[in-house]
């Protein structure tokens, strides 16, 4: 049976813009649309390679700016062909845009009881859906800060699936699972966590773009077939191919994501990208194991993140 692949872009307003103060027009530039490869660009790259993707798209921004940039989002990501589904910053409940650093006391969701759980994630899908996406059947928190709540109010909202189990961060992920699950599971509703490798025993990294190099999503990917794993989750952010200003890209990024792109096209028989709303049947009964340590691999991805975060960020 095929291994189903969550392409998941999480599409948001970077909180760092909105802190310095910049006007709407540049933050929705900088964190959407950075240097020429943000959402635009990551679409066209997928339209080339036949992949979907899901775009957790962000609505609470809309709290201070309208619904005029989320539904800007929601149309982009519509127009070609991939879906939206819902994502969530409670922060922006408290924004402003006179006090730019001001924002809600509890940044995390899982700060908040399960009523003002159901509240927010209800509240957050009316806006979704006011900016023009279609009823989101699936859901991840911001930062991965679900716990034990989220999945039982998602579930009475009637959602389908959870993505916010991270075992790579467990001080914000705390829904309660295993560090190395990475099964699709019932909790009421679908949990698919994202995607770990092994770092070291009992030490986990997330399959993030920013977060692994070319050859350890490689190596994950063809792990995830050879042993029959029910999903894979992948997870990256509409501005993380430029630097963190927004202003240039960052080239190793850039050629992770067309790495990563060209690997999937490669692997389509074996591992088919998915889309949350096409209800695709994930087997709840897998005890998949994370990809095993590799120290060359390791290596290699240690030096090409110092190179990243020291040339490439400040070029």
């Amino acid at each position: 049976m095929p291994t189903s692949v969550f392409l998941t872009i999480d599409t948001e307003f970077a909180w760092r813009h909105h802190v310095a103060g910049l006007d709407l027009d540049t933050v929705y530039a900088r964190s959407i649309e950075p240097a020429g490869v943000g959402l635009s660009y990551q679409l066209d790259m997928l339209a080339r390679h036949g992949l979907k993707a899901c775009f957790f798209v962000d609505p609470m921004p809309a709290v201070i700016t309208g619904l005029a940039p989320i539904r800007r989002m929601v149309e982009t990501i519509l127009a070609a062909g991939q879906e939206v589904q819902l994502h969530l910053h409670p922060h922006w409940t408290g924004a402003s845009l006179v006090e730019r650093r001001a924002g809600a006391s509890r940044s995390q969701l899982h700060e908040y009881d399960r009523g003002e759980q159901r509240d927010l994630i209800s509240g957050a899908t009316d806006l979704l859906v006011a900016a023009g996406a279609p009823p989101p059947v699936a859901f991840r928190a911001g930062s991965y800060a679900a716990n034990a709540d989220t999945p039982a109010v998602l579930a009475e909202l009637g959602f389908r699936y959870d993505s916010s189990h991270n075992g790579a961060e467990p001080a914000d992920s705390r829904i309660g699972l295993p560090a190395d699950q990475i099964a699709p599971l019932d909790l009421g509703v679908v949990e698919v966590p994202v995607t770990v490798i092994a770092e070291a025993p009992d030490c986990y990294r997330h399959f993030q773009l920013c977060a692994l190099s070319a050859g350890e999503a490689a190596a994950a990917l063809d792990h995830a077939a050879a042993e029959d794993h029910a999903a894979v989750t992948i997870v990256s952010h509409g501005f993380e191919l430029a630097n963190r200003l927004g202003t240039r890209a960052n080239g190793v990024h850039v050629r992770r994501f067309a790495a990563l792109c060209q690997a999937l096209d490669d692997r389509r028989d074996r591992l088919p990208t998915a889309h949350f709303a096409d209800l695709p049947a994930l087997p709840l009964d897998r005890n998949d194991r994370p990809l095993a340590p590799h120290r060359v691999r390791r290596h290699w991805r240690q030096a090409e993140q110092l190179w990243s975060n020291w040339v490439a960020e400040r070029a």
